[in-house]
């Protein structure tokens, strides 16, 4: 059987591979380039044509010591392939290179217990989405599909740190309604570092 045509899976940027290993979210973010049918992140084409099993991920990768960190990014939830996320990662420390996760901070929430440990065995930094001052305004801007997820990414968040990686929340900068000093005032609550994005600037 024919496999489909090539997807772009690793990507590099800024001195980092980027890994884009499922295009499935727990949000629907106003501001997501795909929902406005647009999928490059600079000069790299993000659309999956099918998710990747490991062997393709880490042939896309290659050596990863060329690079400073392999990140788990891509245009949807890395956490949502779980049991992937976390084979790739230990492949990637083995070779002695940091490893990053970019979520939506919900995996706790979807999957009913506390994936932190895990991830704290292979992920050395975990940057988090947090996207708003308030439930009200999170909810507006990233239209989650489950409840409780504003408050539930700040635990996980606090469960992440706990359990020994480096914790970032960042939020948007343009998002309408959102305040970026209160949510850097979150972050300094929740003991963890704070990083501004800026509206429509992706990668």
């Amino acid at each position: 059987m024919q496999k489909p045509q090539q997807s772009t899976i690793a990507y590099a940027m800024h001195g980092n591979c980027y890994l884009n290993i499922t295009s499935r979210c727990t949000l629907k973010c106003t501001f997501c380039p795909k929902y406005n049918r647009r999928w490059e992140v600079q000069d790299y084409d993000l659309r999956l044509l099918h998710e990747p099993d490991f062997e393709e991920v880490i042939n896309s990768i290659g050596d990863p010591a060329n690079y400073q960190e392999v990140v788990f990014c891509g245009f949807g939830e890395p956490t949502q392939r779980l049991s992937l996320l976390l084979e790739i990662a230990a492949w990637v420390k083995a070779r002695g290179v940091p490893v990053r996760l970019n979520t939506d901070g919900l995996v706790n929430l979807i999957e009913g217990y506390d994936v932190t440990p895990m991830l704290a065995k292979v992920v050395d930094k975990v940057s988090v989405s947090l996207n708003a001052d308030s439930e009200a305004l999170y909810i507006h801007h990233t239209r989650p599909r489950v409840a409780g997820a504003f408050m539930a990414l700040q635990d996980f968040a606090v469960a992440a740190k706990e359990a020994g990686m480096a914790v970032t929340l960042s939020a948007i900068d343009g998002l309408e309604g959102v305040d970026i000093a209160a949510c850097e005032a979150i972050a300094q609550r929740l003991g963890v570092a704070f990083r501004r994005r800026v509206l429509d600037a992706v990668g």
